[in-house]
């Protein structure tokens, strides 16, 4: 079995980081996100580079959300959870979008959950056919951190976003097209050619002027005041639920499960 992880490999003025766990869609371990914000930083400081491809190992998925599988062990319980959420996955997302150079994701297959959120912070979103979007965790009895929800609002806006969570549906790349959550979608045999190209086009540019570029997008983005205290201890409080161990005990049954709301 291929051990997960985090590939860096470098093309000149471009870099590529890959998520690798092709065994499980590319799903991301809490290893792999810390090395994932490892990798961006350390990325972001090199000054020579102009462009950077985010992609999933394979041509099957981008990635596959979190390994749902390993929750039991490293976000069981609300303490677990807000150190999970805030400081791993939430450090990852952040080290994206803080990143000086320009970021492009190359999408193949699932782009889901926490695959999502890292796309939703690159800069642009180029997927194959075979893309497929969504954030179904409301068939798992749990809800997204706020931190997390700030990745894709950005993007979709309020009434897309609230379709991604409450509705649970997953869409397939044109429907995600057409939302504004991709900028383009072309086939999967033009997948890597078009990443490249768009790539090599940034490489090309005034790197000073597409670094301003990207902070003054960030600095006009509209902020939300901070989240309190008692709204983080609202947003977790859904371990002590019973839903949460019946969407959790079904996932790993791969059965259908059956919420009783409490």
């Amino acid at each position: 079995m291929m051990t997960p992880g985090i590939l860096v490999e470098h093309d000149g003025s471009i870099a590529t980081v890959t998520l690798s766990n092709p065994e499980k869609l590319n799903a991301i371990t809490v290893a792999m996100w810390r090395e994932f914000a490892r990798a961006m930083q350390d990325l972001s400081a090199v000054e020579d580079l102009r462009c950077i491809v985010l992609r999933g190992a394979g041509d099957k998925a981008f990635a596959a959300g979190a390994d749902i599988e390993e929750f039991a062990r490293v976000r069981d319980n609300v303490e677990q959870g807000k150190r999970y959420h805030r400081e791993d996955v939430v450090g990852a997302l952040k080290a994206v979008d803080e990143c000086r150079h320009p970021t492009v994701a190359m999408i193949h297959g699932p782009c889901v959950g926490g695959g999502l959120e890292i796309a939703c912070m690159c800069d642009l979103r180029i997927a194959g056919a075979s893309g497929r979007f969504g954030v179904p965790i409301n068939r798992l009895g749990f809800a997204i951190a706020y931190d997390e929800l700030a990745a894709i609002l950005p993007v979709v806006g309020r009434a897309v976003a609230l379709e991604i969570l409450v509705e649970g549906r997953v869409w397939d790349a044109k429907e995600a097209y057409d939302k504004g959550l991709v900028n383009r979608v072309v086939p999967d045999e033009r997948l890597a050619a078009e990443v490249d190209a768009a790539a090599r086009r940034i490489a090309e540019s005034a790197p000073l002027v597409n670094r301003l570029h990207k902070k003054m997008v960030r600095r006009l983005a509209p902020l939300p005041l901070p989240i309190t205290e008692a709204e983080i201890e609202e947003n977790f409080a859904y371990f002590n639920t019973e839903d949460y161990r019946i969407g959790y005990d079904a996932f790993l049954n791969k059965k259908k499960p059956k919420f009783v709301g409490k």
